[in-house]
């Protein structure tokens, strides 16, 4: 064999051993490198998927203390059942304080509901316009929840300023006996 022929079988087979390199243990690193970091990938778009529900969770949780306080301030202006008499005793005595005339206090059906109860009072006052604006204001100020419905204001024919008040005065409590 001569030199030049040597080096041609030489380089071919260089050629070869580079080329079977290749093709069986640089082509599979690479296929193998490529799936693992598709994997990552995958991973860190679910890392982030957890880290959004992380945040949103913690928001959860803030909300709902939110609503746990609402819920407790809301009851905090239920008074107990026990304490209807002591409600109604308030409203007459402001009607009274108020220079007002209580014509009738009539109460109605209570609706028991889930969690409270709503006790409405259908009043008659008499008096001065004014003086129901007061007992409207001061019913306001009670520390507790209340709603006026049907309101009807009729003035006075003979007396100038003097009105006659027809409405139903709803107030709220506890469904609990305490």
């Amino acid at each position: 064999m001569t030199s030049g022929l040597r080096k041609v079988v030489f380089f071919i087979l260089l050629l070869g051993v580079a080329y079977g390199a290749y093709q069986y243990m640089i082509k599979p690193a690479n296929s193998d490198l490529a799936g693992k970091k598709a994997q990552i990938e995958k991973k860190l778009a679910k890392l982030a998927e957890f880290e959004k529900a992380t945040v949103a969770a913690k928001d959860l949780s803030k909300q709902l203390e939110q609503l746990e306080e609402a819920i407790e301030f809301f009851e905090s202006k239920l008074p107990p059942k026990s304490e209807i008499h002591k409600v109604l005793e308030q409203v007459t005595v402001i009607a009274q304080k108020q220079g007002l005339k209580p014509k009738t206090i009539r109460t109605l059906k209570k609706k028991d509901n889930s969690g409270y109860i709503e006790q409405p009072l259908k009043m008659e006052l008499v008096g001065d316009f004014n003086s129901f604006y007061s007992f409207l204001l001061e019913l306001e100020k009670l520390p507790r929840i209340m709603k006026i419905r049907e309101l009807k204001l009729d003035k006075q024919t003979k007396d100038e300023g003097q009105i006659a008040a027809d409405f139903i005065v709803s107030i709220f409590f506890q469904n609990k006996t305490g």
